[in-house]
């Protein structure tokens, strides 16, 4: 295996970064959702919005989990990129395992919270069929 260079885990910076910023949009579009279902509950009670709340209280906590991964696996190519520099590549390349296995974590949620919102989606559909 070649040597783990300041370069390597910097190269996640731009692409983390987009995800996050990705993640976060999508955070603040639920928030903004929650807040019109909220408004609406209250006027109207039902179960069909309470199926709705359910499913985006879930689909927030994973979107949470999504950001999570994501910063860490940011924060851990940073200190990665300190260990490089202070020459204490053993433990660099160990961090940089665990940031990459963090990113794929990240992403790997973030399927499981999108086929969420497709089923939801789905059942506007089929209600207007």
């Amino acid at each position: 295996m070649e040597q783990l260079t300041l370069t390597t885990p910097a190269l996640l910076f731009s692409a983390v970064s987009l995800i996050i910023l990705a993640y976060t949009n999508r955070f603040l579009a639920y928030a903004s959702v929650v807040r019109n279902l909220h408004t609406s509950f209250k006027e109207n009670p039902n179960s069909v919005l309470l199926g709705q709340i359910q499913n985006l209280r879930k689909r927030l906590r994973l979107t949470q989990t999504m950001q999570v991964l994501g910063i860490s696996s940011l924060l851990l190519c940073v200190v990665c990129m300190f260990l490089i520099y202070v020459k204490f590549q053993i433990w660099a390349e160990i961090l940089f395992g665990i940031a990459l296995v963090l990113l794929i974590l990240s992403l790997a949620i973030s399927i499981r919270e999108i086929q969420i919102s497709v089923k939801a989606l789905d059942l506007h559909l089929d209600d207007m069929e």
